[in-house]
């Protein structure tokens, strides 16, 4: 026979259960109606959602930065690949042509593939430095003419 004292309420069979495991059934079942409890869920989840957006921060701008080291090695490497000798040999006043030497080996000296920028802004300025002269030249050439003409 049924126990007496025991109800049939399905309810209080579940939270007996649940009660023995270490659980208690209304945080289980039903949300909770403590304002503190909500509160304290509330805080933990934009904390973690924060921590989320430091993290996700990070590794874009991790990704960004390694974008930038590849494009800088392979413009490293391209300008490498640039034979001075061959491409610039004006601009380089210290670069010996091949043929001036002598050697059949097509390999540029480490030197001359280091310093072809210098030895190009050197150029352009020795340039710039003679229009410049020439320009003073024109202007003071102009100027003794119109002094003889004023006279």
């Amino acid at each position: 026979m049924a126990n007496s004292t025991a109800s049939n309420n399905p309810m209080d069979f579940a939270q007996n259960l649940w009660e023995k495991m270490g659980f208690s059934l209304p945080g289980m079942v039903t949300p909770t109606f403590d304002v503190d409890e909500l509160e304290k869920r509330l805080v933990d989840l934009k904390t973690v959602e924060s921590w989320l957006k430091m993290n996700l921060s990070m590794l874009q701008m991790t990704i960004k930065t390694l974008e930038m080291q590849c494009s800088t090695l392979n413009a490293v490497r391209q300008i490498s690949n640039i034979k001075p000798d061959q491409v610039m040999a004006s601009a380089l006043p210290f670069a010996k042509a091949p043929a001036e030497t002598g050697d059949n080996d097509s390999t540029a000296d480490p030197l001359q593939s280091a310093m072809w920028p210098w030895a190009l802004m050197q150029k352009i300025q020795t340039q710039m430095q003679e229009a410049m002269e020439k320009q003073a030249a024109a202007l003071t050439s102009t100027d003794t003419t119109s002094a003889k003409d004023d006279k």
